[in-house]
């Protein structure tokens, strides 16, 4: 999909979820074509004249003054995420620019880092804008193992739409969908040109049905903090809080931690994948013996 394509898209599905009465507008009476706002409503809410508002919603935001993106963001109700989006769109390349080659190899992360989370407590993992995991330590990798036993470099994306084990290991794997689709198309509104990342949504489109509902969804969505609940093969139900820090110097890349409360089931948990993690450090070193 070409950036004019994603501009009119995201700005659509936005106007309707608002509906009149959410900002203050008579509803008008009669039967309305469009869910939500009309053009001319956003407009009139925006401050700025309906051809101008059409013209941008069709794609020609580029160049649009951070005071009209603004008052659209406001019009439309964006949370800070889908604002950032709006100006990653109007940034956006030149229409019809080619993709940065794809760069060799898999990321990885300094000895430093790899250091500091060998010596983290909890388990942890390292993420790029692709969902590739590039690292972790070794309590991360037993809490996604399913996610390592894959060919090739793990990642969270194909996980969850491709492989069939992703529905029982995601309590809830609609939201996990949904969550994934939406954090990579904010990735994608960041860098237009990443072409790993567009490599990705290529291939998802192509082979899952559901990714192509979740991204025309056109949701986006930035992870920070929060409570995932995971049914583990090994060690049963985890609910877990996790903590996303991004890595300066890195661009890209961010660390993302998960804890459980004391003396709670999950703690139980955590404690069997702790041991787990010691027995494969083990085997793994006798191996090498």
């Amino acid at each position: 999909m070409g950036s004019k394509d994603e501009v009119r898209e995201f700005l659509i599905s936005r106007r309707a979820l608002v509906t009149p009465e959410q900002v203050g507008l008579p509803y008008g009476g009669g039967e309305r074509r469009v869910p939500g706002l009309r053009r001319e409503e956003v407009a009139l809410l925006a401050g700025v004249s309906v051809d101008y508002y059409t013209r941008l919603e069709r794609g020609g935001i580029r160049g649009a003054s951070e005071s009209v993106l603004n008052a659209i963001a406001r019009a439309l109700r964006l949370n800070d995420v889908e604002r950032e989006y709006l100006f990653d769109l109007a940034r956006g390349v030149p229409f019809g620019a080619s993709s940065r080659a794809v760069e060799p190899g898999v990321r990885s992360v300094r000895a430093s880092v790899r250091r500091v989370l060998d010596h983290l407590t909890v388990p942890a993992i390292v993420h790029d804008a692709n969902q590739d995991l590039v690292a972790a330590n070794a309590l991360g990798r037993a809490l996604y193992a399913p996610h390592f036993d894959t060919e090739g470099t793990p990642n969270v994306a194909r996980f969850i739409f491709l492989d069939p084990r992703a529905r029982e290991y995601y309590v809830d794997w609609p939201l996990a969908r949904r969550t994934t689709a939406a954090m990579m198309r904010l990735e994608a509104g960041r860098d237009p040109l990443n072409a790993r990342l567009t490599a990705v949504v290529g291939e998802l489109s192509t082979r899952s049905l559901h990714f192509r509902a979740d991204w025309a969804g056109h949701d986006v969505h930035e992870h920070r903090t929060g409570v995932k609940s995971f049914r583990h093969p090994e060690v049963g139900l985890i609910e877990v809080a996790f903590d996303v820090f991004a890595m300066p110097g890195e661009s890209g890349l961010q660390i993302v931690t998960y804890s459980v409360p004391p003396e709670s089931d999950s703690a139980d948990a955590f404690a069997l994948l702790a041991d787990l993690a010691a027995t494969r450090r083990s085997a793994e070193s006798s191996r090498r013996s």
